[in-house]
């Protein structure tokens, strides 16, 4: 007959009673079987496996980086984002050299020039992108759709600030519904949603609200601007 050991050898650890021919089933040394399989002392205490899909926040969304993302990048994107950003980037790699270009044309709305249009404007300068921003490249005097024209030219990618203020301008067919035409004819579109939703855009412009691109909702604006850095560096 099997004897306990606890009176000679003590069951002082997990391991010494694991050991005990009597007491050793109830610390595992006696393989369980069940519906989650069959684990022991040995295993069922190992340390977790990691995945390697990164999850946001508390949203649990999945993110992941795009072919273009380099290697030693920590921005993440959500897999729509990836979707929607592709083609732009397939036309950016592909699009011929231009001459005095500009990385980014910023659509906005004029009242927001002096604030998100502004420190979005700043955050993809302190990132090295060239931005045709209406408030430094319109010159006094100039024929401003002339210099639209111009910088849209010029320009590798267009975004489009959509905020309640520029959902506003285009409800009133101004010089923004005149970018958008222009920047909706090319596969150069990238719509940021700020202070509003897509909701709200699709019942004004459904158009605009078709090209999926950012939005503060998910991400800061610092991190908005990391992904267009990263989306135009060729």
């Amino acid at each position: 007959m099997a004897r306990c050991t606890a009176p000679i050898k003590g069951h002082r650890s997990a391991a010494a009673a694991a050991d005990c021919p009597v007491c050793g089933s109830r610390y595992g040394r006696r393989s369980y079987a069940g519906g989650y399989g069959s684990y022991s002392y040995s295993t069922a205490y190992s340390a977790p496996s990691v995945s390697s899909t990164v999850r946001s926040g508390g949203s649990g969304a999945a993110r992941t980086k795009p072919k273009w993302s380099p290697a030693s990048s920590t921005v993440y994107y959500s897999e729509a984002e990836v979707r929607a950003l592709t083609p732009i980037r397939r036309s950016v790699e592909v699009r011929p050299p231009q001459n005095d270009p500009k990385d980014v044309f910023l659509c906005h709305a004029w009242d927001d020039r002096g604030s998100a249009a502004k420190d979005l404007h700043d955050l993809l300068e302190a990132r090295g992108v060239s931005v045709w921003f209406s408030e430094k490249d319109v010159l006094l005097g100039s024929p401003l759709l002339r210099e639209i024209d111009k910088g849209l030219a010029r320009s590798r990618v267009g975004i489009v600030l959509v905020t309640p203020a520029f959902l506003k301008r285009i409800q009133g067919q101004g010089v923004s519904d005149k970018e958008l035409s222009a920047l909706l004819a090319r596969d150069l579109l990238v719509p940021i949603v700020h202070g509003t939703t897509y909701e709200a855009l699709r019942e004004i412009s459904p158009l605009l609200a078709s090209r999926t691109g950012l939005s503060t909702a998910a991400d800061t604006m610092a991190e908005i601007a990391n992904k267009l850095a990263e989306l135009i560096a060729v």
